[in-house]
């Protein structure tokens, strides 16, 4: 997407140390709590579009009909209760397409998502930054006063179930669009070690992006240029931001060692059998 005056764009890793965080000093108790969330994506010119928008045609008609199917055949694997917003969580996690976007806490999981993919080492990637208290203060006043009695600045299944049981409910409660964020429960350790939370909007046409186009004072974003890239993947891996830490199982293993092993440009197999893993 092109560039916008929210956009950092750094040129060393003390640069980005720096960027990942800022804004985060509470001068109210002396501490360094991050009000922001962070979603951190390979290439620069990819949007904060939701899977379900990007089944493109009449996508909002066939939202229902995706999430009710996954309940009706996924029962014999899973028990997440009667809530959607459970049932909601669950379907995204295990990759159907939603009106969900994830999110996590940690600014370092969200620089693993943006140097993962080797594949995309020639271009630029982000990281992108919204402060998810003061987007609260956007919902509806239902939502707010909920958040404000629970003392929270997220939404839990259980806390948002009584106020709206469907996404229909969601949707009524304002005429205007708006963002809340949602912790999903402890499905599995992926979600535990990736800090995870989602975002959703009340409608499912509406975008992230056009949301945050009315609110650029909620946002930043972080430009890593893509020969950076390598360095920093370097560093991640050091300090055990991996697919193994990750993506817990023979999978995120398995990834993590064929990211490992592949060579930089000129790098030959015999220079990357010198370099010794080690955990």
């Amino acid at each position: 997407m092109p560039a916008t005056p929210n956009d950092l764009e750094v040129t060393s890793w003390t640069d980005l140390q720096q960027a990942l965080f800022q804004g985060t000093w509470d001068g109210r108790i002396g501490r360094f709590r991050s009000p922001f969330v962070y979603r951190g994506l390979r290439s620069e010119s990819w949007p904060l579009t939701t899977s379900l928008q990007r089944l493109g045609g009449e996508y909002h008609l066939l939202e229902n009909h995706l999430l009710r199917n996954f309940r009706k055949y996924a029962r014999d694997f899973s028990q997440p209760g009667t809530s959607v917003w459970n049932w909601l969580a669950l379907a995204q996690h295990h990759g159907l397409p939603t009106r969900m976007l994830d999110w996590t806490y940690s600014p370092y999981v969200a620089l693993h998502f943006a140097t993962d993919d080797l594949e995309a080492y020639d271009q630029p990637g982000v990281i992108w930054a919204i402060d998810y208290v003061k987007a609260a203060e956007f919902l509806p006043p239902s939502l707010r006063e909920a958040l404000r009695s629970e003392g929270s600045n997220v939404f839990t299944p259980e806390l948002l179930e009584p106020l709206c049981s469907t996404l229909r409910d969601l949707e009524l409660l304002q005429r205007e669009p708006f963002l809340l964020f949602l912790e999903p429960p402890s499905l599995d350790a992926r979600i535990v070690h990736q800090y995870a939370l989602f975002s959703l909007i009340n409608t499912a046409q509406n975008t992230l992006h056009e949301w945050m186009a009315q609110h650029p004072e909620l946002y930043f974003r972080i430009i890593i240029p893509a020969r950076l890239k390598w360095e920093v993947r370097d560093k991640l891996d050091q300090a055990g931001i991996t697919e193994r830490v990750l993506f817990p199982g023979l999978g995120g293993l398995s990834r993590w060692l064929h990211r490992h092993y592949t060579p930089t440009p000129g790098q030959s197999a015999a220079d990357l059998l010198n370099d010794q893993i080690s955990g």
